[in-house]
């Protein structure tokens, strides 16, 4: 099986969408989302616009997991679809939890990671330079066909900091996988149990975790025969990340499933530093107060900064995308965050597709947010 198969034709997808009554231009946007449905691109869509007091404008529908020659019916989505955030765990479970140990007095971010990682080699790369990805780390590595266990990939990754020099801004997963890892034993916790506790716990995630127990009906299905595992047939119900799910599923830069209304809390809670609960307002401040990378790719801790090629978003804007087909937009300067979750490599990845999707997306949320009446 490649992907879906041509003669299983799905019913038209449905789109479930709701406003505020001043919030004139959001209907466009139902427009766009339901006309990519209906294309079959992405085959589920679920979006929050948010706000510090609320969420003017929120829409979910199509396919969470498609038929095909094993699967006889397709499976819809609505606002209560888990999605895997994919990457946008760095920034929803991972820094959070890196800027509360350094809030707590437990360590610092310009600590040496190496202090936290027994048996790493000496290294001068610091915390805050693995949190701007200006550690000189690779950006990726296939561990789960290089490795023979979690232990060896654990083993394999810290022996890359070595080699590291930091200098220019080159994203890496492995710098958050380390994070992950120096969380822990900093903490002396799981990173599940971390995020659980001290983060989307405090913050209403209630939906939002590591390795979901949900219904698979609920969990929006991802690729099909991909090239990160061993096996065959639709990736559903478990994280898609081939190093993530040979870590069993829980790691610093991958793993995390969630909803829109939860990624929503987490979005409006930063809109909101002084109220936020988990982060005081000068440590959610470290975050835009380190930067990184040239006009191309600037960055702070966690974070990019200007969405260029998705709309005229004000300066301070900060964002971050997941492989999957998620995002997350954070605008301090208008009030407003946009919660962008999708299943964009469903039953293939069409990643020649995704870039002109999300920015169609955020520019007509973007203009909706400019309309009279809105």
């Amino acid at each position: 099986m490649t992907g879906q198969d041509p003669a299983v034709a799905p019913p038209p997808p449905r789109l479930s969408a709701s406003y505020q009554a001043s919030a004139a231009g959001y209907p466009a946007v139902s427009r766009l989302l339901l006309r990519h449905l209906y294309d079959g691109f992405p085959p589920a869509v679920a979006v929050r616009v948010c706000t510090s007091g609320g969420s003017p404008y929120s829409a979910a529908g199509g396919w969470a997991r498609l038929a095909d020659g094993d699967f006889p019916e397709p499976v819809p989505a609505d606002g209560d679809t888990l999605f895997d955030l994919a990457s946008l765990t760095k920034v929803v479970a991972t820094l959070p939890l890196v800027l509360l140990l350094h809030q707590r007095g437990q360590w610092s971010i310009d600590d040496p990671v190496a202090r936290w990682l027994p048996g790493a080699p000496r290294s001068p790369v610091t915390i805050s330079q693995l949190l701007l990805h200006a550690a000189g780390l690779v950006p990726h590595r296939p561990y789960y066909a290089m490795c023979a266990d979690p232990a060896e990939i654990k083993r394999t990754v810290i022996a890359e900091l070595a080699d590291a020099v930091p200098g220019p801004v080159d994203y890496s997963d492995l710098s958050f996988m380390l994070l992950g890892w120096a969380v822990e034993e900093c903490a002396g916790e799981p990173l599940a149990e971390l995020a659980a506790r001290e983060v989307l716990g405090p913050l209403g995630m209630t939906s939002t975790g590591y390795a979901p127990q949900a219904p698979l009906r609920r969990i929006a299905a991802t690729e099909a025969d991909g090239d990160q595992r061993s096996g065959s047939g639709v990736v559903w119900g478990s994280v898609h990340d081939g190093n993530a799910f040979a870590l069993g599923g829980v790691s610093g830069h991958a793993g995390l499933f969630g909803t829109a209304a939860d990624l929503a809390r987490f979005a409006s809670a930063l809109l909101t530093p002084d109220r936020h609960p988990v982060l005081r307002a000068e440590t959610v401040a470290l975050v835009t107060a380190r930067r990184a990378g040239t006009d191309a790719e600037p960055r702070v801790l966690g974070w990019r900064l200007r969405p260029d090629a998705w709309g005229d978003w004000p300066e301070g804007t900060i964002w971050h995308t997941g492989f999957t087909g998620t995002s997350l937009l954070i605008a301090p300067a208008l009030d407003v965050a946009v919660v962008l979750l999708s299943n964009a490599v469903h039953p293939v990845r069409r990643l020649d597709q995704i870039g002109a999707f999300r920015s169609g997306v955020h520019r007509a949320i973007r203009d909706a947010g400019e309309s009279p009446g809105s």
